[in-house]
């Protein structure tokens, strides 16, 4: 008996260590949990890959505020342009994945993955999609001189004259270069791309006629269009645009033509899934404000409000589309 009985006095401490211990052990773990909970408690860092003034970098703009009110913390943006926004991926890569740092992503990373051949890291793998918020359209123009009036006649006077008709772009990989090569692969048209350095520098050339055909934003567009300077033969996107409800969609003759861009945040991969839930949801709550989504319309883009998983999907099946268009127009970063 007196043995027993010391035995079971010398258990209990042992199994009191043994408890204290594991839960010792998992504070770490609780603790990163609880700062998630609590998630933000201090500034975060919202990057843009380009220049300020940019549409990326204006929706940044726009949805930082809006964050930063909801959650009580500021969303900064800083702009770490270079590399086609490769730079600013690079460094949310591999930041620390807690929610202060992140990315305003877009349809130019899913195209990169393609265009660049040895990246030091990889968007489908090390940026965890956190919320989309915007998707954009652009416009096929010609100078009104020029003589096809419809995309129907456009085609049809393309094949009848192969590598005759100029194309601008604004710059190799771009979403004008992009979007004119989709077009060609569907139609079965040669048309001869000219790059320019950004979509500035090429609309003084399709608006002389010294080039024939663009695809254009919509917003640097729209101007010209409703002056008369340029003719619009049709938008990129599946359905009619209300800023131009006149103007087909290219679809309606190229069964199954889309071209259209899209601006999210991104964040390092294992970023909390309570952070990423915390930024998606106030995301979410801000598309679904008219004031907000009318200063999106503002820029031609609409909302794109999706979960992570969905965002996530999307991603994955924008980048492979658009890597067979780019594979098979042979576009490499210069």
């Amino acid at each position: 008996m007196v043995v027993g009985e010391s035995t079971s006095v010398m258990e209990l401490p042992r199994r009191k260590f043994i408890h204290l211990a594991a839960g010792a052990a998992a504070l770490p773990a609780l603790s990163h949990f609880a700062r998630a909970d609590t998630y933000p408690t201090r500034p975060v860092r919202l990057l843009v890959g380009f220049p300020p003034g940019g549409i990326l970098d204006v929706t940044a703009r726009l949805i930082g505020p809006r964050l930063a009110e909801r959650l009580g913390q500021q969303f900064a943006v800083e702009n770490r342009p270079g590399g086609s926004g490769n730079i600013a991926t690079e460094l949310v890569a591999k930041a620390e994945p807690d929610g202060y740092t992140l990315l305003l992503s877009s349809s130019v990373n899913a195209w990169n993955t393609t265009i660049y051949d040895h990246l030091s890291f990889d968007f489908i793998r090390d940026i965890a999609p956190v919320a989309s918020i915007a998707s954009d359209a652009f416009v096929m123009v010609v100078n009104p001189s020029f003589p096809a009036k419809t995309v129907s006649e456009f085609i049809a006077y393309a094949k009848a004259n192969p590598g005759k008709i100029n194309m601008a772009a604004s710059g190799p990989g771009s979403s004008s270069q992009l979007y004119g090569e989709l077009f060609k692969a569907m139609t079965g048209i040669d048309l001869v791309t000219v790059n320019y350095r950004g979509v500035g520098p090429a609309q003084p050339d399709i608006i002389s006629g010294r080039v024939d055909v663009m695809f254009d934003p919509i917003p640097t567009a729209l101007g010209s269009i409703k002056a008369g300077k340029l003719l619009a033969l049709g938008v990129t996107t599946p359905k009619r645009k209300d800023v131009l409800p006149d103007v087909p969609a290219i679809g309606e003759f190229v069964a199954g033509y889309e071209g259209v861009g899209w601006e999210g945040i991104g964040g390092p991969a294992n970023t909390p899934a309570n952070v990423v839930a915390i930024i998606n949801k106030e995301v979410n709550a801000a598309l679904a404000d008219p004031a907000f989504t009318a200063r999106l319309a503002e820029l031609g883009s609409e909302p794109f409000a999706t979960s992570p998983a969905e965002f996530g999907k999307f991603i994955a099946g924008y980048t492979d589309k658009w890597g067979k268009v780019i594979r098979a127009a042979n576009i490499k970063a210069e």
